[in-house]
């Protein structure tokens, strides 16, 4: 069976994931001007968001860089800012589990936080999709995404090396992770992960090499956790 939708898989998947141009330009750029600034060449700043190709993991990595964290401490914290994409994976193996090995690699390696929540939607709008215009759909939701993210990041690397260092733009990382994480809490869960990580990564400020913010992490993870299961409970007693 087939979707009886009028354009393309590809075309609404192009369509759909449009809006997040507005955000991938301004970040993608800032990303490269503050790796710059951090003392990245544009090569290696251009290889940082190819191989990672994930916004907060490499927000996060250059925020420790700055700080002369352990290179075990880096990746460390970026791999667990990167964990939520092993449970995107999980969860769109239902839709495109069954298409070709070559196919799903290509679709792991291109599973951003944008292109997975405009597939996941349209997935459980359109169920009679076939797995091949679900992978159509994906590829047209990646397609205004990631381009982008690796186009403005060499702009911004290039802008980044005229910047002059009296500038001091390392104030500008916070923020921008600040501001990429904001939109993602949700449910009280999430605020009351946000808030325990940030008490505790202020009361662990001392710990060496930085494991202050892997101790804040897991304990953000574990509040959080600890509140929707307090949720769960609530709601299967509620009259």
């Amino acid at each position: 069976m087939t979707s009886s939708r009028r354009k393309s898989p590809y075309v609404s998947g192009i369509i759909d994931s449009s809006p997040f141009i507005l955000v991938i330009i301004p970040f993608a750029s800032l990303f490269g001007v503050l790796a710059t600034e951090a003392g990245l060449s544009v090569v290696e700043t251009m290889a940082f968001s190819v191989v990672v190709i994930a916004g907060a993991a490499q927000f996060t990595a250059l925020q420790l860089l700055q700080e002369n964290a352990p290179t075990a401490i880096v990746l460390a914290s970026a791999l667990a800012v990167n964990l939520r994409m092993a449970m995107y994976s999980a969860s769109l193996t239902p839709y495109i589990g069954a298409a070709p090995l070559w196919q799903r690699a290509i679709c792991a390696y291109l599973t951003v936080d944008q292109t997975y929540i405009v597939s996941v939607a349209e997935y459980e709008r359109e169920p009679q999709m076939t797995v091949r215009e679900r992978v159509a759909y994906f590829m047209g939701a990646v397609t205004p995404v990631v381009p982008l993210w690796y186009i403005f990041t060499y702009v911004g690397a290039v802008l980044g090396t005229q910047v002059p260092d009296s500038w001091a733009l390392d104030f500008a990382i916070p923020i921008a992770f600040l501001a990429m994480i904001a939109p993602m809490f949700r449910t009280l869960a999430h605020v009351v992960a946000a808030l325990v990580a940030v008490v505790v990564a202020l009361l662990a400020a001392g710990v060496p090499y930085s494991l202050g913010l892997i101790i804040a992490g897991i304990a953000g993870m574990m509040a959080g956790a600890q509140t929707e299961l307090w949720l769960d409970r609530r709601a299967e007693t509620a009259p």
